[in-house]
């Protein structure tokens, strides 16, 4: 009963997304950073309203700056800053990068899945 259940939920579900078509795979090329816009094809431009970027593309920057003070014997010693410049950890997404792009159902929205390395 339970196998039978089963293979009538799957046999549904595969004909539920043969028939939507849910997810086109397309290739892009980022063509202005800030504010982002991705060229897919050279048939037409996406802008920022509508691609959704993950946080592993977007660009993290750290501030470590710091000093110490240590106690050498009896004196209090204060040592000098250190990274007193941000780190970039990752860089966003630049102007010439090609990217990999997933379309959602009904093409509304573009989901950039990574940066492609040629």
């Amino acid at each position: 009963m339970m196998s039978s259940l089963l293979k009538i939920i799957k046999t549904a579900g595969i004909q539920a997304v043969d028939a939507t078509n849910p997810v086109s795979v397309l290739c892009g090329t980022v063509t202005n950073a800030n504010p982002l816009s991705i060229s897919v094809d050279q048939r037409f431009v996406l802008t920022k309203d509508f691609l959704i970027v993950p946080e592993g593309l977007s660009q993290l920057e750290l501030d470590l700056e710091h000093s110490h003070t240590y106690m050498d014997g009896a004196t209090e010693v204060q040592t000098g800053k250190a990274f007193d410049e941000r780190i970039l950890v990752r860089r966003g997404l630049q102007q010439g990068d090609q990217v990999l792009l997933l379309r959602e159902q009904g093409g509304q929205k573009y989901v950039v899945l990574d940066r492609v390395v040629i």
